[in-house]
């Protein structure tokens, strides 16, 4: 079983996958869709990745402001999670993603990506971050 790590925003949701063990996470793609409200096609995406990648457990970015106040797209995240738990009957877990896109850009540049072309990669790359933080917290508190 694999853990599927998830960085939603407004028109796109990176996603990422842990290996096996749950050591690692690897991103995968950035679903797109054309308007923010229009989720049918995303979740089916989500659905169809569960089944190939065998996921039992789902790891979703909780954008907070800096002092922890719950920010809208907190509130849509939120609203996105129990989308989620309606249509994959998977435990979703609410994952603190401060500053996981500044962690995700750094990751593109250190590895060549000009900053024109971040965009396609940025919100996938969050999404590992995420999982990552998420998988080593599992670990610390085993």
């Amino acid at each position: 079983m694999r853990i599927m790590g998830l960085d939603y925003g407004t028109k796109t949701v990176g996603v990422a996958v842990s290996d096996e063990l749950l050591m690692t996470a690897r991103a995968v793609e950035i679903i797109r869709r054309k308007e923010a409200n229009k989720l049918r096609r995303t979740l089916a995406r989500i659905e169809a990745l569960i089944l190939e990648y065998n996921i039992s457990e789902i790891v979703l970015g909780l954008p907070l402001h800096m002092d922890l106040r719950v920010s809208e797209m907190a509130k849509e995240a939120m609203e996105f999670r129990e989308m989620l738990l309606r249509r994959t009957g998977l435990p979703v877990t609410m994952w603190d993603e401060r500053l996981t896109s500044v962690e995700a850009e750094e990751i593109l540049r250190l590895n060549g990506v000009k900053k024109e072309e971040e965009k396609d990669y940025i919100d996938m790359v969050a999404a590992k971050v995420i999982l990552e933080s998420y998988l080593d917290h599992r670990r610390e508190t085993a």
